[in-house]
């Protein structure tokens, strides 16, 4: 569950990213948020991950309350949100079996633990026959699953998927986009940020709009976004 109430947030050189911005996404949900470069999107991300703390308002995301929460209540937090990158950010020297299995080890899980999730999550997300191969000897949609399967792994309650699709094909764009929702339909709510109108226009699902740091739209009803020059 997110929650925001009032949220500002003001960086040190005076820059107003978020302006009094208010919204909820219950648990299970599937949102897209939606916004041209510079719109806050980023931002967001930071502030649902307790990387900023936000200048004022409120924001409790899974039952932690973000705006005084403490450092060392930030890494159970975080382990209740996966994230995925556009860049993926794959240790390139590790096998896609070891990059997944490390999210598992950060937070101490067990080798017999490992052994156990790591090949159920690699099979949810179609890589069964992967774990032994090298970043570089995957495609980029193969590539881009390897980080899904890594933000899964521990089992969060949200995940949160920054431009997921941005370094895709429209094919490849597409089938994660449908592996996203597959993953919804288990229980995990998802957010997708993106600033793809396109794809965000294939789906029917809930879009937040932002711009210039303020929600301009929310619901079912389209998208609706500035285009960008």
């Amino acid at each position: 569950m997110i929650d925001f109430q009032n949220v500002t947030m003001v960086y040190d050189a005076g820059n107003r990213a978020l302006d009094s911005i208010s919204l909820h996404i219950d648990d299970g949900e599937f949102v897209f948020l939606v916004g041209p470069s510079g719109s806050g999107k980023s931002t967001i991300i930071r502030l649902l991950t307790a990387e900023l703390i936000p200048t004022s308002g409120s924001i409790n995301v899974n039952g932690y309350q973000l705006e005084r929460i403490k450092n060392r209540s930030i890494p159970y937090l975080r382990r209740t949100v996966g994230v995925i990158f556009q860049d993926f950010r794959l240790i390139e020297n590790k096998t896609v079996f070891d990059n997944v299995a490390f999210s598992m080890r950060v937070v101490g899980a067990s080798a017999k633990q490992i052994k156990k999730r790591v090949p159920y999550v690699l099979d949810l997300v179609g890589l069964e026959n992967r774990g032994r191969r090298y970043p570089n000897e995957l495609s980029g949609g193969e590539q881009q699953r390897v980080a899904i399967a890594r933000a899964l792994v521990n089992n969060p309650a949200m995940i949160i998927a920054d431009e997921p699709t941005g370094n895709l094909d429209p094919v490849r764009s597409y089938e994660i986009m449908m592996l996203l929702e597959r993953i919804n339909a288990l229980g995990t709510t998802v957010m997708v940020v993106t600033h793809e109108r396109e794809l965000v226009n294939r789906f029917t699902k809930r879009v937040i709009a932002i711009d210039e740091g303020r929600v301009i739209n929310d619901g079912m009803d389209g998208y609706y976004i500035h285009e960008e020059n």
